[in-house]
């Protein structure tokens, strides 16, 4: 192999010299395997249940991420204060026993749609706990230098479940039944409690020394309220992320309603988006330092056009060719904030800065899922489209403009004669934004 290919190469998945990254990424590539299976059979079951309701589609939605705005920042104090490597096999183990008991109301013919609404809180539950410990751990499995890789390959193999599990929960659909999907995935879930019960055995690479002066949820509130550049990423993922990383309730409306296909065509237009996604996951993965506010502004900007022009794809096929660019946009600009997170804050305050992180990307989806679905029941599925790409466009033009206005007011500030800020807001004003 030619030595230009193979530093590439290197360089592109260096995170797997790391023994313990090595296991941890085969568990979470089980793991993620089965949430997909899950997203795309839930998604489909739903739509059954309720005779194509895209309101429904939208509580389920909701009701998966709602716990995120109820628990999130606790999750993140849990993933602070204790061995994530436990936090990770208990909640291993709660996926799969909530899932299995969903399978189990499916296969028995009692399945109605509100037990799917309590499943889906039941599995968001979970998963405020899971979120927080499973990011901040890659910063213990590697060191700095090879975090954001660490990061970009954990999307990349988010993205090739992403690619692989759509399309086959909806072949498994067309030969069995949701039900049947939804049991592989209880067993498939187990897959990262068997990783960390390794991962106990072994040594990390970069251990967090877990500091009792970085206090609790308010210290960790007043931290990033210091932080004018991490409260720019909250602002765009409230909205990129609650208006327009809605595909799995546009896209299933989309191919249910306007192409008037089956299971099998909504899981090619999710592996489509995939496709594009695991190119963004790679792409991103090979940043060696934190990503600046631009790179994260143009990405969701690109992304807001690719899915408005989704929205007036004429056909499946020209859809899918639109949904790669789009998906590879959609994780670009998620890999840039979150590794602006990760790679921005103290290690004693990360898994609370990312659990706040993480309740404002996906604890949106709670508030902004059903408007979307209400949206689309009223105007049509391509409507919900066009809604998140104007959003998408929209956002990253006004924190652009801001970021423009705030960077006047520091010059006009250090003219001769000028006078620094006073009052209560001084010392925000006055905290640099670190690495632009």
């Amino acid at each position: 192999m030619s030595p230009v290919i193979l530093s590439q190469l290197q360089r592109t998945f260096r995170a797997l010299a790391y023994p313990g990254f090595r296991i941890y990424a085969a568990g979470q590539l089980l793991g993620t395997l089965g949430f997909w299976l899950q997203t795309t059979a839930i998604s489909w079951l739903v739509l059954e249940l309720s005779g194509n309701s895209g309101t429904a589609l939208g509580w389920t939605l909701a009701l998966q991420f709602g716990p995120f705005l109820l628990f999130g920042l606790q999750g993140g104090k849990i993933a602070d204060s204790f061995d994530k490597r436990r936090v990770l096999l208990l909640c291993s183990l709660g996926s799969a026993t909530v899932t299995a008991g969903l399978a189990a109301v499916v296969l028995t013919g009692h399945i109605e749609l509100w037990m799917v609404y309590v499943g889906m809180f039941a599995f968001g539950s979970v998963s405020v706990i899971e979120g927080p410990a499973r990011q901040a751990f890659y910063s213990e499995l590697v060191d700095r230098e090879a975090l954001p890789n660490a990061v970009g390959l954990g999307s990349a193999i988010f993205n090739m479940s992403r690619i692989a599990g759509p399309a086959l929960a909806g072949l498994l659909i067309a030969l069995t039944s949701t039900g049947t999907v939804i049991v592989v995935c209880a067993f498939i879930f187990l897959g990262p409690a068997l990783a960390c019960t390794v991962l106990l055995r072994r040594s990390l690479s970069n251990p967090v020394r877990r500091n009792a002066a970085s206090g609790g949820i308010r210290d960790a509130l007043r931290y990033t309220a210091a932080r004018p550049d991490i409260i720019a990423v909250l602002i765009g993922s409230l909205l990129v992320s609650g208006f327009t990383f809605n595909f799995a309730l546009t896209l299933s409306m989309l191919a249910r309603t306007e192409f008037e296909t089956g299971a099998d065509s909504y899981g090619l237009l999710l592996t489509a988006l995939a496709v594009g996604a695991l190119a963004g996951s790679l792409a991103s993965g090979r940043r060696s330092t934190r990503p600046s506010l631009n790179t994260m502004l143009a990405s969701a900007g690109l992304l807001g056009v690719g899915t408005l022009f989704v929205g007036f794809a004429p056909t499946i096929w020209s859809a899918m060719a639109l949904l790669a660019p789009t998906g590879f946009a959609m994780v670009y600009y998620a890999q840039a904030a979150n590794q602006r997170v990760q790679m921005g804050v103290r290690a004693d305050f990360r898994g609370r800065v990312l659990s706040l992180y993480m309740l404002v990307f996906l604890g949106s989806t709670a508030v902004f899922a059903p408007i979307v679905g209400v949206f689309m029941e009223v105007y049509g599925a391509r409507a919900g489209l066009w809604l998140g790409g104007i959003v998408g466009i929209a956002t990253p033009l006004a924190l652009a403009l801001a970021k423009r206005a705030q960077l006047k007011r520091r010059a006009a500030a250090l003219e001769p004669g000028a006078v620094g800020p006073v009052g209560p807001n001084a010392r925000l004003a006055s905290v640099p934004e670190t690495a632009g």
